[in-house]
């Protein structure tokens, strides 16, 4: 396994990582992993998704985790609001951010629209005019 670089010995990529996630997660980086544009990369203990290099959405990397975080526009997370299984989220629901459980494959659909919103909304305020 590769090592880190930094001081002291140092210390092995998780296998989760290695492989691209593990259940859920793994579900989630294979489909935003064909998007154009889409860099997922671990950071703070999640998988986040980024265009450029705006986050729009992250996942947990611990496979018992399942707590999908979303930036949506106002209207959408208003509209997402709406939705059952969508709360606010925790602490950032002024910025935009959105909640969703993701336990289960039948889950991943309503999750795929949300994502893509948030993802069409990032692109499209990086295009240049």
């Amino acid at each position: 396994m590769r090592r880190f670089r930094g001081t002291g010995r140092g210390r092995k990529t998780r296998r989760a990582i290695a492989r691209g996630g593990a259940g859920m997660a793994e579900q989630l980086n294979d489909a935003l992993g064909g998007w154009p544009g889409v860099k997922i990369t671990p950071m703070f203990g999640r998988w986040g998704y980024l265009v450029g290099a705006t986050l729009f959405a992250c996942f947990p990397l611990r496979a018992k985790d399942h707590d999908l975080w979303i930036r949506l526009s106002r209207e959408d997370q208003a509209r997402a609001l709406r939705t059952p299984g969508i709360t606010p989220h925790r602490r950032f629901a002024a910025r935009g951010w959105v909640e969703c459980q993701v336990e289960s494959r039948a889950a991943l659909p309503r999750a795929l629209r949300w994502l893509r919103r948030s993802y069409e909304e990032v692109r499209t305020r990086l295009e240049p005019d």
